[in-house]
């Protein structure tokens, strides 16, 4: 009690409260309500890392929303309300995820060729040519891995462009015969149209 100039006391004028700071209050309702978020968020994930994600994604909306956080005993109540948000978000974005992987993938399958198709029927085509006899296989060398003509394929045999032409044709009929699924036409001609 003050006194006053004219002689009489007065209380003092009602004290309002120092308002508590920013950092300290959010520090306490951190402490208050980590665990009860945190379990919250563990039993509505499927994968318990994203509960991490969640509680982070909660407090920080808690942080940037600090003046709309209503006191205790509704605190845990409007985090709750938060965190249901925040987990429709992250479930959302978990399906958008989803699709796009999968429509990458698509993508990725029409314009990036299977290698491993590719690797099978070289190993076959490899496998047959060395069953064929070695004057099969020379002929097919040349004109699959060198890509020479059969002109050009006369020259370095030694022999006419018609008989190897003649050889060409024989030794790629024995070569099918050996694997008829597994050797593609265009590894065995290159260039030349069969």
């Amino acid at each position: 009690m003050t006194e006053h100039s004219d002689g009489q006391t007065h209380d003092p004028p009602p004290r309002r409260d120092v308002e508590e700071p920013v950092e300290e209050r959010f520090q306490r309702l951190y402490a208050a309500h980590f665990d009860a978020m945190l379990g919250y968020a563990l039993r509505r994930v499927e994968v318990s890392e994203d509960a991490a994600d969640v509680v982070a994604e909660t407090f920080l909306v808690a942080w940037r929303r600090i003046g709309d956080v209503p006191a205790e005993p509704r605190t845990r109540l409007w985090l709750y309300g938060v965190a249901r948000r925040t987990l429709d978000n992250h479930r959302r974005g978990g399906s958008r995820r989803v699709a796009l992987g999968d429509r990458l993938r698509h993508q990725l399958s029409v314009v990036v060729p299977d290698h491993a198709t590719a690797v099978t029927e070289h190993l076959a085509a490899a496998d047959a040519l060395s069953r064929l006899a070695a004057r099969d296989r020379e002929v097919l060398e040349l004109a699959a891995w060198e890509g020479l003509e059969p002109r050009e394929i006369a020259e370095v045999l030694g022999t006419s462009a018609i008989a190897v032409r003649t050889r060409l044709s024989r030794s790629r009929r024995r070569l099918r015969e050996l694997t008829p699924d597994a050797v593609p036409t265009t590894d065995l001609t290159p260039g030349e149209s069969r």
